[in-house]
């Protein structure tokens, strides 16, 4: 096996007296997209900003292979409404690409007319798109996208997740992809890793969606996302490659189990499939 983009093991952060993660472990390989799933505050964002060396952990230790090009795609990315700026000078910010750079990337990404238009006129599913395309002006290895299909309704949703893999099929790059949304980035996944502050269970992400962990997270979606699955004739692994993290039997004791408050959660991760 090739030595992954980006490896992580073991890693524990806390602030104060709260744990934020325990014990916490992924690889994302060449060519791999990787969906992290998890209720708001199972500590998605934080894992991603110890992956890039923006946080230091606790405990635990991030590898990066040397010379590692990231391409990285924040949550969320203010932009002052009261100076308007075009695409082409928001993309000038951070790099100094030329016109014919940025357009390239603008078109891999289907925002090519947006160059000239002010950042702040842009509809959800477009700054997406320039955000994306700003990721990919680094010619990365590995792409890291903090949920990025933010304020984008249903259909704009399942576009940029087919965006996402039609770019990791072009370049060839890892991809890890922050995600409320099993079922939207299912066929556009290789592993899931379910998080709730401890990895609750990973693998491929029909083997995830059947999980009792999963289940026990996302409820009555998850329910939803089994009808979802079969109706798109996904092939089932025989040889079962989910791994409750711990142990293999016991998913629901008390102390491994995902006991984070799962019946809190239920219904806000799933609000963007509303808007459609």
């Amino acid at each position: 096996m090739s030595t992954p983009l980006l490896s992580a093991e073991g890693l524990s952060l806390s602030r104060g007296d709260r744990a934020v993660l325990d014990n916490v472990s992924l690889r994302v390989g060449e060519g791999e997209i990787v969906t992290l799933i998890g209720p708001n505050g199972a500590g998605k964002t934080s894992l991603v900003k110890l992956c890039l060396g923006l946080v230091q952990p606790d405990a635990g230790r991030v590898t990066r292979r040397p010379g590692l090009s990231i391409g990285y795609m924040p949550q969320r990315l203010t932009v002052d409404a009261t100076l308007p700026m075009p695409v082409s000078r928001f993309l000038s910010l951070w790099s100094r690409p030329t016109r014919a750079q940025m357009l390239e990337v603008l078109t891999e990404v289907g925002a090519a007319h947006a160059i000239d238009r002010a950042v702040q006129t842009l509809s959800g599913g477009e700054l997406q798109r320039v955000l994306l395309a700003r990721a990919l002006l680094r010619q990365p290895d590995l792409l890291v996208l903090d949920e990025p299909v933010q304020a984008v309704d249903v259909h704009g949703q399942i576009e940029l997740f087919e965006l996402i893999g039609s770019i990791r099929n072009r370049r060839g790059c890892g991809v890890l992809l922050v995600s409320h949304d099993l079922h939207l980035v299912m066929a556009r996944t290789d592993t899931v890793i379910c998080l709730n502050r401890h990895v609750c269970c990973q693998g491929k992400p029909e083997d995830v969606s059947r999980h009792p962990e999963y289940v026990a997270l996302f409820g009555r979606h998850a329910e939803a996302l089994a009808i979802y699955h079969h109706s798109h004739d996904h092939s089932h692994a025989d040889d079962g490659c989910v791994v409750p993290v711990g142990q293999e039997h016991t998913a629901h004791s008390d102390h491994h189990g995902c006991g984070h408050d799962h019946h809190h959660h239920g219904h806000g991760h799933h609000e963007g499939h509303r808007h459609g």
